[in-house]
C-alpha cells in the first residue's frame, strides 16, 4: 500500500474514533440527564414527607439539564468532525488539529486520540488528502 494510501486509511480511523467519542459522550449526557431527571423525581416525591425536598427537586433538574447540555456541547464537534473526516471534507482537518490539541489535556484518552489525531493530520501525505 502506498503512502498516500496508508494515510488516508489513518484519517478514516481517526473519524470513526471521533464518531465513537462524540456518540460516547452524547450517551453519557443522555444518562446523566435520565439519573438527575430520576433524582429530582424522587425528591419530588419525597417532598410530600419532607419540606426540604421540594427545594432540592428543581434544583436537581436544573442541575441535571446544564450538565447534559454542557457534556452534549462538549461531544458535538467531535462527532461532526469524525463524520467530517471520514468524508475527507477541507475544513474538517482544520477542526480536527484543533480537537486533537484541546484533547491532549483530557488524559489519558484524549491525550492518546490527540496525538494519534496531530501525527496523521499534520502529516504531509494527509494534507494532500484534504486539497
Amino acid at each position: 500500500m502506498s503512502e498516500s494510501g496508508s494515510m488516508k486509511q489513518h484519517v478514516s480511523i481517526l473519524g470513526i474514533l471521533y464518531i465513537v467519542f462524540g456518540v460516547l459522550g452524547i450517551l453519557c449526557a443522555l444518562a446523566v440527564l435520565a439519573l438527575f431527571g430520576g433524582l429530582a423525581g424522587v425528591a419530588g416525591i419525597a417532598s410530600e414527607q419532607e419540606p426540604d425536598a421540594a427545594i432540592a427537586a428543581p434544583i436537581l433538574g436544573i442541575l441535571g439539564i446544564g450538565l447534559f447540555a454542557i457534556v452534549s456541547l462538549l461531544s458535538l464537534p467531535g462527532l461532526v468532525v469524525g463524520i467530517g473526516l471520514v468524508k475527507f471534507m477541507s475544513w474538517a482537518r482544520i477542526g480536527g488539529v484543533l480537537l486533537s490539541a484541546l484533547n491532549l489535556l483530557n488524559v489519558p484518552f484524549g491525550t492518546v486520540l490527540g496525538v494519534y489525531g496531530l501525527w496523521v493530520l499534520l502529516n504531509k501525505d494527509s494534507e494532500a488528502l484534504f486539497g
